[in-house]
Order: C-alpha cells, then sequence, then structure tokens
C-alpha cells in the first residue's frame, strides 16, 4: 500500500523537515506485521514528495495464531494490499512527531498551513467513493478518486492547504473508518485515542455517528460512551440555563437533555400522535429522526429526502440498511432531491417534518418551497421547526444579528415565523398552530418554534 504527500510549498524541500525524514535518505522501519519505507521520489524547491511503501508480511500477521477453519483466509485476503489500519499504525509510528505537530527546527511553519496533496491507494472504501468524499469534504478537502481494479478499491488524491499535522491526523483516523475493519482488538483506550486525535474536529463533523461507530469496530458500549463525549464538546451556542456547576452538597443534576434531541423527540410525538402511517421527512440529513420514525410501527412507508448525497450516504449507514432485514427494509426509502422544485413523488403522504430546514433555503425561494411542499406533496399533515431569533439573545456566543449557524440564510423571530405560518397556510389551505421547544424564557421565547399545519 502507498501513500505519498506533496507539497508545492517553496521551498518545497521543508516537508523533509515537518516530516523528520530526509530527502536524500531511504529508510526502512520494522513494524510487528512488516517493514515501512520511507523515500522521496522527487524532491526540488519547486516540488516534493514524500512516500510512505508498507511491506505487510502475511505471515506475520497470522505467526502465532492456532490453526483451524478459516486458516487459508488468514493467509489469502486483501490486508496485505489495501490501505487499513495497518497504515495507520504505520503513520503514528513513522511520522509521530509529524502527527504531533512537533518540529523543532521549524516551529512556526509546523503551524503554518501549506498546499498538500495526499494520495492512497489503493485505499478501500466500503461505501464507495461517496463516503470518502462525506468524510474528508467537511474537513476542507478537494477528493478525487479512480477506481483501483474490481470492488471497493481506490485510487484516491486529497489535496487541501492545511498543516501536516492536521492532514496526518485525517488519515490515522479516516482510513480504519473507510474500510470498515481493524487488525487489533478495541477496548475502552481507543475511545480516548479517537477523542485524542478528533478532538478540534470530529465533534461537529456530520458523520460523526458513523465514524465513530466503524472507528470503534462497532462495539455498540465503547460507541455509546464516545458519543455521549462528543455530544458534550459538540455545542457552539450552549443553553444558558445549562448550569453545570452545582455546590458540593448539591446531588448530581440528571444529565440534560440537548435541544436537539428535545427537537427531534417533540416532532417524532407530533407524528405519532396524528395517527399517520406513512411520513416524510423532508431534509433527513444524517438520518436522526429517520431513526425514531422506524421504531414507530405505525409506519409502513418512510421517505427521506435530503439534496445532499453524502447525508444520505451517511444516513444509510447510520440507519444499517443493508443489513436490515427484509420486511424492515420495505418500510424506507431514501431520495435525493431539494424542497424548492415540485417532485410528485412526494405526493400522498399523511405526514411530513421538516426539522431546521427552512432556515437555510434563500429567502427568494422560500415561495417555491411553500409551492412544493404545501401545494405539490401536500401531505395532510406537517410539523416544521425553525430557530427562534429572538432567543438568540440569551446565548452569549452571539453577536447582535448573528446566526447559529453559518449555513442559515436568515432565522426569524416569532412574529417573522407567524406572519409566514398564516399566510402559507391561507394560501394552501391548512389551519397552523404555533408552539414551542426547550426551555423557554419569560420574555423571548424557546429556542425554538414549531408549526403544526393540518389540511383545513
Amino acid at each position: 500500500m502507498l501513500l505519498t504527500l506533496t507539497t508545492t510549498h517553496a521551498p518545497a524541500t521543508d516537508l523533509g523537515y515537518l516530516l523528520h525524514k530526509h530527502p536524500e535518505k531511504h529508510q526502512a522501519f520494522s513494524l510487528p506485521f512488516g517493514t515501512a519505507h520511507v523515500f522521496y521520489p522527487e524532491a526540488d524547491g519547486a516540488r516534493c514528495t514524500a512516500a510512505l511503501v508498507l511491506d505487510v508480511d502475511p505471515i506475520a500477521l497470522v505467526r502465532g495464531r492456532r490453526g483451524g477453519d478459516g486458516l487459508l483466509d488468514q493467509y489469502v485476503n486483501d490486508r496485505p494490499y489495501a490501505a487499513s489500519s495497518f497504515l495507520g499504525v504505520a503513520i503514528r509510528r513513522v511520522f509521530g512527531s509529524a502527527l504531533a505537530g512537533r518540529c523543532d527546527t521549524r516551529p512556526e511553519l509546523a503551524e503554518s498551513p501549506i498546499p498538500l496533496q495526499a494520495r492512497l491507494t489503493p485505499l478501500r472504501c466500503r461505501g464507495g467513493l461517496d463516503l470518502a468524499e462525506a468524510l474528508f469534504a467537511p474537513l476542507g478537502y478537494a477528493l478525487t478518486g479512480t477506481q483501483a481494479g474490481e470492488g471497493d478499491y481506490w485510487d484516491v488524491t486529497l489535496a487541501a492547504t492545511t498543516q501536516v499535522s492536521r492532514l496526518l491526523t485525517h488519515l490515522y483516523v479516516l482510513i480504519p473508518v473507510l474500510d470498515d475493519q481493524k487488525h487489533y482488538w478495541v477496548v475502552d483506550d481507543e475511545i480516548e485515542k479517537l477523542l485524542r486525535h478528533g478532538a478540534e474536529w470530529l465533534p461537529s463533523h456530520p458523520a460523526r455517528d458513523l465514524i465513530a461507530r466503524r472507528y470503534l469496530k462497532h462495539q455498540r458500549r465503547l460507541t455509546r460512551l464516545a458519543l455521549e463525549r462528543l455530544e458534550a464538546a459538540d455545542d457552539p451556542v450552549p443553553d444558558p440555563d445549562d448550569d453545570t456547576e452545582a455546590p458540593d452538597t448539591a446531588a448530581p443534576p440528571a444529565p440534560k437533555q440537548r435541544l436537539h434531541e428535545q427537537r427531534l423527540d417533540r416532532v417524532a410525538d407530533e407524528l405519532k400522535a396524528s395517527g399517520a402511517t406513512s411520513v416524510l421527512d423532508l431534509g433527513c440529513g444524517s438520518g436522526k429522526l429517520l431513526g425514531r420514525l422506524l421504531k414507530t410501527r405505525q409506519y409502513t412507508r418512510i421517505l427521506g429526502v435530503d439534496a445532499s448525497s453524502r447525508d444520505l450516504v451517511i444516513a444509510a449507514e447510520r440507519l444499517h440498511l443493508e443489513e436490515m432485514a427484509p420486511a424492515q427494509r420495505e418500510r424506507i426509502t431514501l431520495q435525493q432531491g431539494a424542497l424548492t422544485y415540485r417532485d410528485r413523488r412526494l405526493a400522498g403522504f399523511d405526514a411530513a417534518a421538516i426539522v431546521e430546514v427552512i432556515e437555510h433555503i434563500d429567502p427568494p425561494r422560500l415561495d417555491a418551497f411553500a409551492d412544493a411542499v404545501f401545494g405539490t406533496a401536500r401531505p395532510k399533515m406537517i410539523v416544521l421547526t425553525t430557530p427562534n431569533a429572538d432567543y438568540n439573545a440569551r446565548f452569549e456566543t452571539l453577536n447582535d444579528g448573528a446566526l447559529r449557524h453559518g449555513d442559515h440564510r436568515f432565522e426569524w423571530t416569532r412574529a417573522e415565523f407567524a406572519a409566514w405560518a398564516t399566510a402559507t397556510a391561507e394560501t394552501f389551505g391548512y389551519a397552523v398552530k404555533l408552539d414551542e421547544i426547550g426551555d423557554a424564557d419569560p420574555e423571548l421565547g424557546a429556542p425554538t418554534q414549531m408549526g403544526i399545519f393540518t389540511c383545513a
């Protein structure tokens, strides 16, 4: 398996300082499962490439194991050839100082973003190139790839202007995630490793749950513990009512449910109470609400729609669609689509959920959104949630007029939402009930506002 790192930073040979490997030397490192070789196929002032070639010894992989059924499989498999957790171990052992961001001779260089390109081949992507895109694109990488042979093997190139340590950290964590396999037994210490290397980027990554589950080899207890800690870290605008400092004499407070979980639970409850048997999740994202809907037996037909193919891949992984029993699998479909265009495939459903989606739509397209959802799809009931801009004053980390998320196009006050909801309901023949989600402020209301639309 091959990993190359290339830079055009001037002088490009500074890459040798960052990696702690001299461009004029070939170095070999003995590992428990083979040998790692580092050399520079090109090195001049304009362009420099460092290559890490991992030569895995298939005999070493099974040395000391007992024979029996499946012994041949231990020797004949893709482990010596495909980028996997073996390469992750090699990165840590061979480029350990660079991974940690240490460069004593050029400390300022180690902290500076430089143009970098990483090539991995063959890289096993269980989930295809779309999954690789879903993992690396949110981190700022441009990804290209061509299939390497048959199956899930790819020749992948990543490009970004970033620190070497950051690139190596992403590779170290995400290579075994893409492979969905590790060559060693995963225990509790693996959680600390994941959280340490993912501290700066994993809590807010849209594929966080998938990454944690695959990195921890689908061990439910470890995944749950890791996600609990990641959820706590991902709080860019913490609820100001969340008092975490209790007196020493006080009993430990019960864990407070995060606003997003409250929102999903409330929407799921409203849909269930409606008696609907078919339901749309419009803007389903990574599938958190879909998971709740699948647990409700009254739904015989569930459709998740999102404009992002990456999010749909993540949702499929989260829901384990490929491993789902046939009867369960027939209940749910994922579909790519935009909510600002009429789509007859969305018609005929009893209910629809639109959770924290509308604020991502450009205001000039809101009429098209209303026409597509309330006019063409026209479910009997629609539950729509959106931030309450009035409540933003409670967030100390938000400046006046700032939005809660960088991708929000707007955020409505309660009066603005009420005006839009009332006008839309009247236009398309719905009745609307307005409500709130989350702990309400006496003057500013709750952090989330909700509209429940029913056919009049």
